[in-house]
């Protein structure tokens, strides 16, 4: 399942070589988000097995992508980014967990960029620190790092396949959230579900990834990762890193005004006000269909902020000690 929103040069790459992984039986829909023009076309010559539901506006990714969950019935619920394209033996790969690991809810594949000309790792998972900050595991490591396949926290959702039940389960992404963080709020109820979440590295798309930031990805990242917190972290663990939370938010003020994007911050608090009589049906929901500890859960979570893309102030020195003493103390009161 493929979301489109004025993806045509994306699906022209990705569509053929996906062509290539398809087997009888399976099904493969295009949601197009409004698109200005139809893919309907585009994808027929493409990839004709392939069925495209066009929204007519550009309802998010995640509302875009239930729908297209829903109108499919096969075991595997796949999301597929348009710019991450299949590379060969992908579809052999990523079936092959649904019978090998009956353990997993939900796998991703090994997610590869191009850096300055080399092929190298894009995600083979999503570490998220315990604030929410959340970013591309192994971005920009070496393609021979990668080991086999295993269990990891939280996964990308570039590449993600979820058991049809588990899907069904956890209902799917949330809708409100448009887009960005999906990915780690859909990983965390699964694994909260008591369903594990794996990598398997045999199954490779090449993404067509550039991390670049506006005021609208700002706002979606800033108001998406405050809600994951709210929905999904257990009580015991909200109120042991509500100061931390609280003071994260003061640093992320001060960087949106340094760099310009204080006006996308402010307007992701507004949007959480009045969003939160409904976070907080959310949040009953999710709790209540828990089935791992407030300590389980924080398994999940890092204290180091271990990203390039993140000021180098708080990946080392003072400040990595400081988060590390703190969660030390977490995981300490929550046991």
């Amino acid at each position: 399942m493929i979301v489109a929103y004025n993806s045509g040069s994306e699906l022209t790459r990705t569509l053929p070589a996906l062509a290539g992984e398809v087997q009888p039986g399976d099904e493969v829909i295009v949601v197009d988000n409004g698109s200005s023009g139809s893919p309907r076309e585009l994808v027929a010559g493409l990839l004709p097995e392939a069925r495209v539901i066009e929204m007519g506006t550009n309802a998010g990714f995640t509302a875009a992508t239930n729908l297209g969950a829903s109108e499919t019935a096969g075991d595997i619920v796949l999301m597929l980014n348009p710019d991450a394209m299949p590379e060969p033996g992908f579809g052999d790969a990523i079936r092959e967990p649904h019978a090998t690991r009956p353990d997993w809810g939900a796998w991703m594949a090994l997610v590869a960029c191009h850096i300055d000309g080399r092929k190298v790792v894009n995600s083979w998972a999503n570490p998220v620190h315990f604030t929410g900050i959340a970013w591309a595991g192994g971005h920009g490591r070496p393609l021979s790092e990668v080991g086999g396949e295993g269990d990891i926290p939280i996964a990308s959702g570039a590449a993600l396949a979820v058991r049809r039940e588990v899907w069904e389960e956890v209902g799917g992404l949330p809708e409100e959230f448009f887009l960005y963080h999906e990915d780690i709020d859909i990983s965390v109820r699964i694994q909260a579900a008591g369903r594990r979440i794996g990598l398997q590295p045999a199954a490779v798309v090449d993404h067509d990834y550039d991390f670049h930031s506006n005021d609208r990805k700002w706002f979606w990242l800033e108001r998406n990762r405050i809600a994951m917190v709210i929905r999904n972290y257990p009580g015991p663990l909200l109120a042991l890193v509500s100061p931390a939370l609280l003071a994260t938010e003061l640093v992320l003020l001060l960087v949106s005004a340094k760099q310009g994007w204080v006006g996308a911050k402010l307007k992701s608090y507004r949007d959480l006000i009045g969003w939160l009589p409904r976070l907080r049906g959310e949040r009953h929901e999710i709790q209540a269909a828990r089935r791992i500890t407030a300590s389980e859960f924080a398994d999940l979570l890092t204290p180091d902020l271990d990203s390039q893309l993140i000021p180098a102030f708080a990946r080392k020195g003072l400040v990595r000690g400081l988060l590390r003493a703190y969660w030390k103390a977490v995981r300490a009161i929550l046991r």
